[in-house]
């Protein structure tokens, strides 16, 4: 189990100069959490909407993965205009990552018909990357891997003289999206448009990859009740695609249960409720069960949701006045 965290964490850490595919982090729950993937979201849902999301990779495997988001998105005012903002946490191992990113969207509402809103957005803010190039292997066999530059062993141990990075560096994305509330959406994005290159000492390099991602969604009411809700989500760079399928069931507008299959990785469980007199609230949770070949170094995947919309749409007000013309 130690050699195969060494290889992992060496991978991620980028100590040579590679690409690495798929550097944005997952989320099972992506269905409550659009803001995260596109710009053009922003507003789309005429609320005040936060959003926040705790993802624990792996349990139990050293040095594994561990996410933390926050999301915000509003429309600004009567205007057409929304806003939003994505701060997010990202470690492994001795690698992490941090980012926040502002979006603004126009939102062109009551579109296609007067059915839905069509938002078209762009998101911009800072994105810092760091990783500590001083660390000691778990392996600890005194044995110099040749494979990997800058190792030189010690007394029972293996050290690293990278001097690690620590870069900070703007960060650009763009994304369109459209919705049906309660009833459908569907968004293409990406992020990372100026896959820009962070150098440190020596050969330490990362290199940022465009991603791009489709996500879509729709609501089957079966009945007055009873709802039957597909999403997906497709993730690529344009060396590797990452395809996630979701199948939930919703009573009543306020319980859900579901369940997710992101191929070659993991089936993952998840249930949720809103709460308050208007539904306002939800909470959420899933639980992903690796299929990789991970799975028997680790005990699944922990991911929690917490939401809170505000509706600032405000009810058509009917007026109505009478005449002694017409009492009959």
């Amino acid at each position: 189990m130690k050699k195969i965290f060494t290889t992992l964490t060496v991978a991620l850490a980028a100590l040579t100069s590679v690409s690495f595919a798929q550097q944005d982090p997952q989320f099972t729950q992506f269905m409550h959490s659009k803001l995260i993937y596109n710009p053009g979201y922003a507003g789309t849902s005429d609320a005040i909407c936060t959003n926040v999301l705790y993802r624990q990779q792996w349990v139990n495997f050293p040095g594994a993965p561990t996410t933390g988001l926050l999301s915000f998105d509003m429309p600004l005012g009567r205007t057409p205009i929304g806003i939003g903002l994505n701060v997010m946490q990202d470690k492994i191992g001795f690698d992490k990552t941090l980012f926040a990113r502002l979006a603004v969207s126009y939102v062109a509402r009551n579109v296609f018909g007067g059915a839905g809103n069509l938002g078209i957005g762009v998101d911009g803010g800072v994105l810092q990357k760091s990783f500590d190039g001083n660390w000691i292997t778990p392996d600890g066999n005194g044995v110099v891997d040749n494979t990997i530059p800058g190792y030189t062993s010690g007394t029972g141990t293996l050290t690293a003289t990278n001097a690690g990075l620590n870069k900070l560096t703007y960060d650009l994305g763009f994304g369109i999206f459209y919705t049906i509330a309660n009833k459908m959406y569907v968004g293409l994005s990406s992020t990372h448009l100026t896959a820009q290159d962070l150098k440190a000492a020596g050969n330490v390099k990362y290199s940022l990859a465009r991603h791009y991602y489709l996500v879509a969604g729709y609501t089957f009411n079966v009945g007055a009740k009873h709802g039957i809700i597909p999403n997906v989500k497709v993730k690529s760079d344009a060396a590797s695609t990452q395809l996630d399928l979701n199948l939930t069931y919703m009573y009543n507008n306020t319980f859900w249960v579901g369940v997710s299959y992101r191929m070659q990785d993991a089936i993952a469980p998840m249930l949720g409720a809103k709460f308050l007199k208007d539904k306002s609230l939800k909470v959420g949770y899933s639980y992903d069960l690796t299929t990789s070949k991970i799975k028997g170094y680790s005990s699944g995947t922990h991911e929690i949701m917490l939401g809170y919309c505000f509706n600032v749409k405000k009810p058509i007000k009917v007026t109505s006045y009478g005449n002694t013309r017409f009492l009959d």
